[in-house]
């Protein structure tokens, strides 16, 4: 009866006080979000579409699967490009219980698809090669596998004592009698088997959570001694290896929650190839990176911030006042024309014109902000049982971002103007000093929807209300055709703006890599390296080596000249090119860069704090940047194979 009353209400005129999809809102009205979709579409009829619509196919039985396991990193499993399955062994043996399922899954249904099609690739059964795992763990000379689990869930109980070892496929799950805080987001633990755990042992307290969150928990990161990974934090090679656990894991975290994750497999479309608007953002960059070397949001997307910035963001209705749509057209016509030259003239622009085109830039995109292939996915967040449990798959999902897309949306670090190239024109040193705010950073688009809903008392827009506009801007997609019924827009109306809510106030949180992620690469690359070595030590021998030399040699380079307790921190850059530094407990990063910037001199004396860093390079990883509140004892005791380092962040 409910249903059906609903049902009614959505087809004659979407309401702006409340339905049933609204529960996660409350009392808060809707109407923002209609009056912004009514002004989308006003604002289209006057704009001529210069990007072809696609309509996209359904792709054949097994493609998504096919498609799903190349972006996994497991494309090796099957099809012409099927090898020895010990190359992913290493890989998999990572996985977690829930992962391996969500693998598994996908093998065998593009193995099914394969039969169908009577091709003759053979498809290693996923069960066969973790078999061949565990069979390799259990003939292990020594015990340290089982150290391993036993230093994890003692971990759990309470003690403060910093493994060694790395993460393997069971400690990733806690303990039932030891559940973390309501308000913590645990990162150590696998998002999937954290859900299946509550799933198995508090059905009543999912369903008592749901649709029960008007006023969002103060989530939070609880404080980890190894320090935060932040997205930006590691080296190119390791950040392949944490996207592909990333889709593994949103995979499996959606397959244990049974709802459906849907890739949309990406399309060509017919686009121009230079301009402004309705340009795909990597063409869009190359273009900006002629200009301006080492950008990273497009140029016009930081103009039009920095342009609404300095009408002031107390203006009442900010966002949500349109600018007349002729007015508009004409401005766009007018950019596309004058902006790279240098020569349009800014002071023309009001401030709610500059709103209209940052948002009619943001959907004019040729694919979405969120991606084609994750768009769905964004949606999907909507249906997940509990808010903590949306925010880890977008946390994921934002791991999952193409980086020009990820940048966009919140810039993750962008280096000191000390450290940035001279400007090669006067339009040049515009666009690279004017955009920038006082700390040397670059307003992307959560940052500066946050910086709105900071001046909310006067601008009269909450969190909710800078959502509510945004969500179509973002979560449409017409281009490809994704239309949708009147009664499903306005069931989505609801779930993407709670999305969107969740994208501004948790941004810092999405932008966090977590710390189970990070473990297994650190595992993956302990295997590796573990069979490098055994590759190289028989390559050795075959040479007529002396391997007790070999092994000699390396005990003694691994050993270095540095006492126990003692690590040698190398800055190049710096006048004081080395230094030792003596391990305690308390001892962080920000400590270790504190004694070689109180040494410096000359222009070097100059540094901030934010310009240089301190590096955790090789051991069991590639390259990882410490946030200051590091611990380097419990750090070291993780990586004792290190070298620790002080640069800036590249371009």
């Amino acid at each position: 009866m409910n249903q059906e009353s609903t049902t009614t209400r959505v087809m004659e005129k979407p309401p702006f006080d409340r339905s049933i999809s609204q529960d996660s809102l409350d009392e808060l009205s809707m109407e923002d979000y209609w009056i912004e979709l009514e002004n989308i579409k006003k604002s289209s009829e006057n704009r001529q579409e210069d990007q072809e619509v696609v309509v996209v196919k359904e792709p054949d039985e097994g493609e998504l699967e096919e498609e799903w396991l190349k972006e996994a990193g497991l494309s090796n499993l099957f099809g012409e490009s099927a090898g020895d399955p010990q190359e992913s062994m290493v890989f998999l043996s990572t996985l977690t219980r829930t992962q391996a399922a969500a693998v598994q899954k996908r093998v065998e249904t593009v193995s099914q698809t394969l039969r169908k099609k009577n091709k003759q690739y053979q498809i290693p059964d996923v069960r066969d090669i973790f078999a061949q795992q565990r069979e390799s763990k259990e003939t292990a000379p020594d015990d340290t596998e089982s150290q391993s689990l036993r230093t994890n869930e003692n971990k759990y109980q309470g003690r403060d004592e910093q493994a060694s070892n790395l993460v393997g496929e069971e400690q990733l799950i806690p303990p039932e009698e030891t559940p973390a805080p309501e308000t913590d987001i645990n990162l150590e633990v696998s998002f999937a088997e954290q859900a299946l755990n509550q799933k198995e042992g508090s059905k009543e307290k999912i369903q008592k959570s749901k649709g029960d969150d008007a006023t969002l928990p103060s989530f939070r990161l609880p404080k980890d001694k190894t320090g935060t990974t932040r997205i930006g934090d590691l080296a190119p090679q390791d950040m392949k290896k944490v996207c592909h656990l990333a889709l593994i894991e949103l995979t499996a975290l959606y397959d244990v929650l049974g709802i459906e994750l849907k890739q949309q497999k990406a399309v060509k479309i017919k686009t121009r190839d230079s301009g402004l608007f309705c340009i795909p953002l990597t063409v869009l960059l190359e273009q900006d990176q002629r200009k301006v070397l080492g950008t990273r949001i497009p140029l016009i997307f930081q103009k039009l911030i920095s342009r609404i910035e300095e009408g002031g963001l107390e203006t009442e209705g900010l966002l949500r006042i349109p600018g007349a749509a002729i007015r508009i057209k004409n401005l766009c016509q007018e950019l596309e024309a004058k902006f790279y030259e240098g020569t349009f003239n800014w002071e023309s622009v009001k401030q709610h014109d500059a709103a209209s085109l940052l948002k009619l830039f943001i959907r004019e995109l040729p694919q979405p902000l969120l991606s084609v292939e994750y768009l769905k996915a964004f949606q999907a967040v909507q249906n997940l049982p509990t808010k903590k449990q949306q925010l880890q798959a977008l946390n994921l999902l934002v791991i999952l971002l193409p980086d020009a897309n990820r940048d966009t949306l919140k810039f993750s670090y962008v280096p000191s103007l000390l450290h940035s190239p001279a400007p090669r024109s006067l339009v040049e040193a515009n666009f690279h000093l004017r955009e920038r705010q006082p700390n040397g950073e670059v307003l992307a688009l959560l940052e500066f929807l946050q910086r709105v809903i900071d001046n909310k008392e006067k601008n009269k827009m909450t969190v909710m209300n800078v959502a509510m506009v945004m969500a179509p801007n973002l979560f449409m997609c017409h281009a490809l055709g994704l239309k949708s019924s009147e009664q499903r827009e306005f069931v989505m109306a609801a779930g993407t703006a709670n999305t969107m809510h969740l994208l501004i106030k948790y941004q810092k949180l999405l932008w966090t890599i977590p710390k189970f992620i990070v473990n297994q690469v650190r595992k993956q690359n302990t295997e590796n390296h573990k069979k490098d070595k055994r590759a190289m030590k028989k390559l050795l021998k075959k040479m007529a080596y002396d391997r007790d030399k070999y092994e000699k040699q390396d005990k003694s380079t691994n050993d270095a000249d540095v006492p126990q307790g003692v690590i040698r921190v190398q800055a190049p850059h710096l006048s004081k090119v080395s230094m030792a530094i003596q391990l305690t407990e308390e001892l962080k990063a920000s400590d270790v860069l504190a004694r070689f910037l109180s040494q410096e001199s000359g222009v070097a004396q100059t540094l901030k704090k934010g310009e240089v860093f301190l590096y955790e390079i090789g051991g069991n990883i590639g390259e990882r940047c410490l946030d200051d509140d590091t611990y380097m004892k419990d750090l070291y005791q993780l990586n004792p194979n290190a070298e620790w380092v002080i640069k800036s962040k590249p371009l």
